[in-house]
């Protein structure tokens, strides 16, 4: 690595690249904290600050570079390497959103280049951040439940209106999309994966397309993690669930019930069961963007790593392979704990 940039000061100056969908739940965030923000973008940059109440729109890259000190990158997923290697070049802290790269390879070669230039990176892995899952993440570190034995996630709802979500060249398909939010929190939970093996039905093409994948990890820990992602049709509920047991109980959640996380380990008490609390009315995305502007500014190391964003990744990219082969998928270690 070479000489580290200094913790950028505060007030941050954040630049963002990109004004899609995911921009629209970063700006207000970054706002939140006090950041002063300028967006770069092909398209929609005047539109997300009108709509978002704040930030300065710029007309290039390197305009952008200029004047800020962290860049945040919202663009689509083949962009993402790109955009964090010419931040790393310009001396820049980066925030990207997941994936790192549209390949573990790219991943890596993002991941060297902020290395080299001695500047942050980190992925946008936004569940890590929900207070169901940061809860329950908490009960399985603290052994209310014992060891992890299987894991069940689902997500899904209605499939993305953009051409380049279903062009699985440019996006990595469903698997690199959207599961690889659940295939990061497996391996939180569980540590390493040592096999993936995937399956995929499609009714439709293109953006008519029903997607359902189904991802079985075997941990080297010796659990089983089942992952699940649906992209259904248009007005489809979006849904979330998991289901961790353990030797000595489980935590379930399932979004559309509106309830906290339960968490069942026998007959403990009268009620058999505990509550816990739900935090509601906080955005996850706050919390993941505040986390990261105090490791910006100097502080502690945020609960997500550049190299935990290169495992999903490798996790994912294995679920794909399985996809093509049909047949489970060894992984070398990611070189990292979980």
């Amino acid at each position: 690595m070479s000489q580290l940039v200094p913790p950028a000061s505060e007030p941050l100056r954040v630049g963002m690249v990109g004004a899609g969908g995911i921009a629209g739940a970063h700006l207000p965030a970054w706002l939140g904290t006090g950041a002063q923000v300028s967006v770069y973008a092909h398209d929609g940059a005047h539109a997300l600050v009108t709509r978002c109440g704040g930030g300065t729109v710029v007309d290039s890259f390197e305009e952008l570079a200029s004047q800020v000190d962290v860049i945040d990158v919202c663009t689509p997923t083949p962009c993402h390497r790109q955009y964090i290697e010419a931040a790393a070049a310009a001396g820049k802290h980066v925030l990207s959103e997941k994936p790192l790269g549209r390949t573990a390879a790219d991943a890596r070669a993002a991941i060297d280049a902020c290395s080299a230039a001695g500047v942050q990176l980190y992925p946008g892995h936004v569940v890590r951040f929900f207070s169901e899952y940061e809860t329950m993440h908490r009960e399985v570190v603290a052994g209310t439940i014992g060891e992890v034995a299987v894991q069940r996630f689902t997500r899904g709802g209605t499939r993305p209106d953009k051409a380049w979500y279903h062009d699985d060249e440019q996006s990595g398909g469903i698997i690199l999309d959207q599961m690889i939010h659940d295939l990061d929190f497996a391996r939180w939970n569980a540590g390493e994966v040592s096999t993936a093996f995937a399956r995929l039905s499609k009714n439709g093409e293109g953006l008519d397309a029903v997607v359902n994948a189904q991802v079985v990890l075997t941990h080297v820990g010796g659990a089983i993690s089942y992952v699940g992602g649906i992209w259904a049709r248009p007005g489809t509920t979006f849904r979330t669930t998991f289901e961790i047991v353990g030797t000595t109980g489980f935590l379930r959640h399932d979004s559309t019930q509106y309830k906290p996380v339960v968490i069942d380990g026998g007959l403990a008490d009268d009620s058999g069961t505990g509550l816990l609390p739900a935090t509601h009315g906080v955005s996850p995305f706050a919390t993941e963007i505040a986390e990261f502007a105090r490791a910006f500014a100097g502080g502690p190391q945020p609960r997500v790593t550049a190299e935990d964003g290169y495992a999903a990744t490798v996790i994912a990219e294995a679920a794909i392979e399985s996809l093509e082969t049909g047949r489970p998928v060894h992984l070398e270690p990611a070189g990292v704990s979980a």
